[in-house]
């Protein structure tokens, strides 16, 4: 059995660089020889917990943000040859659940993920072939579509809060997911206001889209600064939670408007509770939205839009890496610098760095 070079998650933050056994296509499916993986949120959130209810099982091979080549075909796929550029995202819906049909994929009762990006290859299951897997145009850098995958998650994200043009959008977070709702919510218009933490988020943020920044400082209220920033004081009409502390869920539910919607992006570890003031939520009309995951839809609109160049892609790309030094990347994104400047994303690639 031939044998490969990949990074494979043993428990909490245990990531190994190792040779473990190249995978082969069975019927339906296809192997690419990984042109770039990008380090992602959930990755990194899942290193620091040493695991994932439902994306995988410990040890596991990691990683979920890819494009490659395709090097080899199982018997009866039609759509892809020997050579194709692809993307292929991480997981695809079975179609025939008590959620697929009634429009809500992402929820899929037989969700199928996959993991291991971070190798020199990588097996395609046969449904996110069939659902799940795009042609790369000629010119688009594989590092570039790797990136179809958290940009999906964000445009499903954002479309579920109905925003429209004109809207004021809060969003709360400056890492890679709170950066593509500052940009997603430019392209569509919104007048946005960004919430960071750091001093060097702040310019990221107005690179990104932001039209205002609020930054948390000593004793300042975030909740009154941003409410001042809105007309009449009111409240935004939307806000983007992207940073997944009972905190920062509770300050968004305080910065919205009578009648505005507040989606919980954010993921919180399991058993995290929050406080809400009841009479606000009722009397305010406000709605409170989770967002998860992405469907084949905000896939194919994502990817549309990194094509376009309307996504600029390249500003996320902040870091490059070689495949062997994967374990020390994720070890440099724990640390939270509170001055220097931290990686958005870095691309990792298993033929070294150009």
């Amino acid at each position: 059995m031939q044998s490969m070079q990949a990074v494979v998650l043993y428990g909490k933050e245990d990531l190994r660089f190792e040779e473990v056994p190249k995978p082969t296509a069975a019927p339906g499916e296809l192997v690419l020889k990984v042109g770039a993986a990008t380090t992602c949120g959930t990755d990194l959130k899942v290193y620091r917990r040493g695991y994932h209810a439902q994306m995988l099982q410990l040890p596991t091979p990691f990683g979920h943000e890819v494009a490659g080549t395709v090097v080899e075909v199982g018997e009866g796929v039609e759509r892809f040859s020997l050579g194709d550029r692809v993307v292929a995202l991480n997981s695809a819906p079975c179609g025939e659940c008590y959620f697929c049909v009634r429009s809500q994929p992402n929820l899929c009762s037989d969700l199928l993920f996959n993991n291991g990006a971070y190798a020199e290859y990588m097996r395609i299951p046969a449904r996110i072939v069939v659902k799940n897997t795009l042609k790369l145009p000629d010119e688009l850098p594989f590092e570039h579509a790797a990136l179809t995958e958290p940009l999906a998650c964000v445009v499903r994200g954002f479309e579920e809060t109905g925003a429209c043009a004109g809207d004021t959008l809060v969003v709360i977070g400056a890492g890679p997911i709170g950066l593509m709702f500052l940009r997603v919510g430019q392209i569509a218009g919104c007048r946005v206001i960004a919430v960071v933490k750091r001093k060097d988020q702040v310019a990221s943020a107005k690179r990104f889209g932001a039209d205002e920044v609020v930054q948390l400082g000593s004793g300042n209220d975030v909740v009154e600064q941003v409410r001042s920033l809105t007309e009449g004081s009111v409240g935004a009409d939307i806000v983007a939670e992207c940073v997944a502390t009972p905190e920062t869920w509770e300050q968004a539910v305080a910065m919205v408007r009578k009648g505005g919607t507040v989606n919980l992006f954010g993921g919180p570890p399991s058993g995290t509770r929050v406080s809400f003031d009841t009479n606000r939520l009722h009397y305010g009309d406000i709605t409170l939205k989770a967002s998860f995951h992405h469907t084949p839809q905000t896939c194919r609109r994502a990817f549309d839009l990194i094509c376009s160049g309307e996504v600029r892609a390249e500003d996320f790309i902040t870091g490059r890496a070689s495949l062997e030094q994967t374990p020390e990347v994720f070890k440099k994104m724990m640390v939270r610098s509170t001055e220097g400047r931290l990686d958005i994303k870095t691309a990792i690639f298993p033929a070294g760095v150009q």
